[in-house]
């Protein structure tokens, strides 16, 4: 997973952004690579490399989202480590390009909820509970234990992972989960709902 913070997200989508310089002591991403960015959906990367810090330029800078290479090198400084950085530190130059949405569900952004979207996620969840209840537990499991394995998260339960992954695209569908490189997180909908139950 890439994680970027909210002043890059709308130049991402837009592809004015199109490289991000990470100071990593091995890759986390490699080229080709598909990798889920919340909340803006997936980045695609076409190239990893190493370079130095006194290699980039203005140009590079500039698409990475700075005014310029003084502003990406303070950036670069703000972070773990920052203050040792030189020219001569490595960083991983990293470029990409915004590859759609994937399957995120556009309401599970939305956390400010009613009485009355409570009252109806509460029947949809019902619903899906009519045979077995299923759909409090799991949530609160996902709240739990964010960005684990399908496979460790359904051991859990006690059920085998394949049917636990369909049950949580059904939750997905209603705006209350996200998917991840693994594993899964409560979407700002969803954190909203067991907020607001627990209150109500």
């Amino acid at each position: 997973m890439l994680l970027f913070k909210k002043p890059f997200h709308a130049g991402l989508v837009d592809g004015s952004v199109t490289l991000t310089f990470r100071r990593w002591d091995k890759p986390h991403v490699r080229n080709g690579g598909r990798y889920r960015c919340h909340p803006i959906g997936v980045l695609e990367v076409d190239d990893v490399r190493v370079v130095r810090v006194g290699e980039i330029g203005d140009l590079d800078a500039k698409a990475a989202g700075f005014a310029g290479r003084a502003a990406l090198v303070d950036y670069l400084r703000s972070g773990p480590r920052g203050e040792d950085l030189t020219d001569a530190t490595e960083v991983y130059r990293i470029a990409l390009h915004h590859g759609g949405d994937g399957d995120r569900v556009e309401i599970a952004l939305v956390d400010k909820l009613s009485k009355e979207d409570i009252d109806a996620i509460a029947k949809k969840l019902a619903r899906l509970d009519e045979k077995a209840p299923w759909t409090a537990k799991t949530l609160r499991l996902i709240a739990k234990h964010p960005q684990v394995a399908a496979s460790q998260l359904a051991k859990k339960l006690g059920r085998e992972t394949l049917p636990f992954k369909v049950d949580v695209r059904k939750l997905k569908k209603l705006g209350l989960t996200q998917s991840f490189e693994v594993g899964y997180e409560l979407s700002p909908r969803g954190r909203a709902f067991l907020a607001a139950r627990r209150r109500w």
